[in-house]
């Protein structure tokens, strides 16, 4: 079994979204502003399963090749599906798509479609997603689901793409934890241009 990681792009007062996010303005208030960095250097990094290339560092490039290259499916929440409004029928990473709900959006269920509904928690969508990765990793999208997975004991890794902006408000990545404490262990960092990624595996 692969690993499981939460990845996304986080501001040095730890959001991942801005204020007022939702459908329309999935990143809220001056949340693109997390990603800059995607073209900030001179090197292509087609996004998976997009028609998107992004043009960042040399160094950054090297590390998503290689961490996009294990990724066998990814989960995400609600919310974040529906700000980015199904990714117009195509998830990053082009694989697999768990969305974890409350309510299964009934216009997403057809045949073919890349998204598989989960009404029965994150634990669930976990084992699923493993079921369908194998031997890969399964991506958590959503800063949710990554503090769901955390509580649950389900995350193993972090990857953090640090960015030198201060939102002042949105969507925080640490949140909802219940007071609770975890440790985490730095595996690497990787310098880019307009980003410092951090990756930690996740001490149990």
């Amino acid at each position: 079994m692969g690993t499981v990681i939460f990845e996304n792009s986080v501001s040095l007062d730890g959001f991942v979204a801005g204020p007022n996010d939702g459908p329309g303005n999935g990143m809220g208030d001056g949340g693109m502003r997390l990603f800059d960095w995607y073209a900030s250097g001179d090197t292509p990094f087609p996004l998976p399963g997009t028609d998107m290339a992004f043009q960042i560092s040399r160094a950054s490039a090297e590390l998503l090749q290689e961490e996009w290259g294990k990724l066998g499916a990814m989960i995400v929440g609600r919310r974040m599906f529906d700000n980015a409004e199904g990714w117009g029928g195509h998830p990053p990473g082009g694989g697999a798509c768990f969305v974890v709900t409350h309510s299964v959006p009934q216009e997403w269920v057809r045949e073919g479609s890349p998204f598989t509904f989960v009404t029965d928690g994150v634990e669930s969508a976990v084992r699923q997603a493993k079921q369908v990765a194998g031997d890969r990793n399964v991506s958590i999208g959503s800063a949710n689901i990554a503090q769901q997975c955390l509580k649950a004991g389900l995350l193993d890794e972090m990857l953090i793409n640090l960015v030198p902006v201060a939102l002042g408000g949105g969507v925080r990545l640490f949140d909802n934890l219940d007071g609770a404490s975890y440790d985490l262990e730095i595996m690497q960092v990787v310098e880019g241009i307009g980003v410092t990624h951090l990756k930690y595996r996740v001490v149990r």
